[in-house]
């Protein structure tokens, strides 16, 4: 039997593809659209998620029930002595809560481990392969568990918005604000860290919002992060919820702005581009989880 499995959710943009060249489990997060339930990535695509969504679909993210959970579990134990579960950030769903009281169920105690990464979409495929790594490496599934959790503070993303609606659908901001987003072409940019997605600034016109994020950044590689990156223990991150060429305008611009860093970039997970909509585009960083954990 070998000894630990890791689990994450589709909420971090990692598909079936993938998640069978690297070994690990994904468990498929439901949407209810327009009344019926959906699995990402099983029975709703992409474009179908697009589609719905242009067309002004009631659309609701969900949590798992806690049967699909443990079902998952039971055949990863099978394989592995233990399991590092990796589900979205606390900080934006209940799915941690429910997850971490499960864990503690006697059948489980001891080889489920569920970390409370701080993480989702990219940021936390990043932290998945991390965990693959120390896994690698040779540490147990508690000691990635605590190396994994104190990097949780050494991430971020900053998100620009082609669009106010999905903000208002949400109930984030008042379709009065949107209106008048609308007028006066604000184009939003918020910031993840920890799980919290929080307004950052207000940009007219997206140009404005893309030049915003990048040189958000680059002061970010100077001051807070700056040590990380004169180690080489930091990851660039991307995503996008946009076309793919506009996509593939964003990858090279910021290639431009940071020669000689390497870019991640994932589609933008549906549970994310839920809340922002179509034309999104995201850019962060993670630091590596041993670096931050101060283990070298």
């Amino acid at each position: 039997m070998k000894r630990t499995g890791i689990i994450t959710d589709s909420h971090s943009s990692i598909g079936r593809e993938e998640a069978e060249r690297l070994g690990i489990r994904v468990l498929a997060m439901p949407f209810y659209i327009d009344g019926t339930c959906y699995y990402e990535g099983v029975t709703l695509s992409r474009e179908t998620f697009f589609e719905k969504q242009r067309a002004g679909a009631e659309i609701s993210t969900s949590q798992p029930s806690p049967a699909e959970v443990m079902a998952l579990w039971d055949e990863a134990l099978m394989e592995y002595e233990t399991i590092l579960y990796m589900p979205i950030s606390s900080g934006l769903s209940g799915s941690f809560a429910t997850a971490a009281a499960l864990a503690q169920d006697e059948k489980y105690e001891g080889r489920v481990f569920v970390v409370d990464h701080g993480q989702v979409a990219t940021p936390l495929h990043r932290m998945v392969l991390d965990a693959l790594e120390l896994v690698e490496k040779g540490y147990l599934a508690s000691e990635i568990k605590e190396i994994l959790e104190k990097a949780r503070e050494q991430m971020l993303i900053y998100i620009g918005l082609q669009t106010l609606e999905y903000l208002k659908r949400g109930g984030r901001i008042t379709p009065a604000a949107a209106a008048l987003g609308a007028v006066f072409n604000i184009r939003p940019v918020l910031r993840l860290e920890t799980g919290k997605l929080d307004a950052y600034k207000k940009c007219h016109g997206f140009l404005k919002a893309r030049k915003t994020m990048i040189e958000t950044m680059q002061q970010e590689l100077k001051t807070r992060f700056q040590r990380a990156a004169e180690a080489g223990m930091l990851y660039l991150l991307a995503a996008s919820s946009a076309s793919a060429e506009e996509t593939e305008n964003w990858r090279r611009e910021i290639e431009t702005a940071f020669p000689g860093l390497p870019v991640m970039l994932d589609e933008l997970s549906l549970g994310v581009s839920c809340h922002i909509g179509e034309g999104g585009l995201g850019i962060g960083l993670s630091v590596k989880p041993e670096f931050a954990a101060g283990l070298c």
